[in-house]
């Protein structure tokens, strides 16, 4: 068993990409679903806030992985920490994207506002549930 202080780098990196590969699966499954059930209108909005997440995910993922480095990186030192400027640049261009993306798919795709709902809600589903297997295989 792991004691909280042994939590490292990789394993939040893991625990992202593994939330970034459960929601690939659970939004293809759900996209084939409700193009049956709905039709591809809403199917595509499941997609674009799947993709939404997804992309949170990732960013979330590169500005954890900056702002470690930058707080292991010596003062003075040579460490191969990346500049936040440009982290955060593109964490705020991210945001902006997201909201294009969400106006223009609810303006041109006549869908489900569900379908949208739970494909962002999809990201914070996948990375609860990659939470608690790493809970699980650190107390088991």
């Amino acid at each position: 068993m792991k004691a909280f202080d042994e939590f490292t780098d990789a394993d939040f990196r893991r625990t992202v990409i593994g939330a970034i590969r459960l929601l690939a699966i659970l939004t293809a499954v759900g996209a084939v679903l409700l193009w049956l059930k709905l039709g591809w209108q809403s199917a595509a909005l499941l997609l674009v806030g799947a993709l939404i997440s997804g992309s949170g995910l990732w960013e979330w993922l590169r500005l954890m992985t900056a702002v470690m480095a930058q707080m292991d990186a010596e003062p003075g030192g040579t460490g191969k920490a990346k500049p936040m400027g440009r982290v955060l640049l593109g964490f705020f261009l991210r945001l902006g994207l997201t909201v294009v993306l969400l106006y223009g798919s609810l303006k041109v795709l006549h869908g489900s506002v569900f379908a949208l709902a739970a494909g962002l809600g999809l990201g914070v589903f996948c990375l609860s549930i990659e939470g608690i297997r790493l809970m699980k295989a650190w107390t088991v």
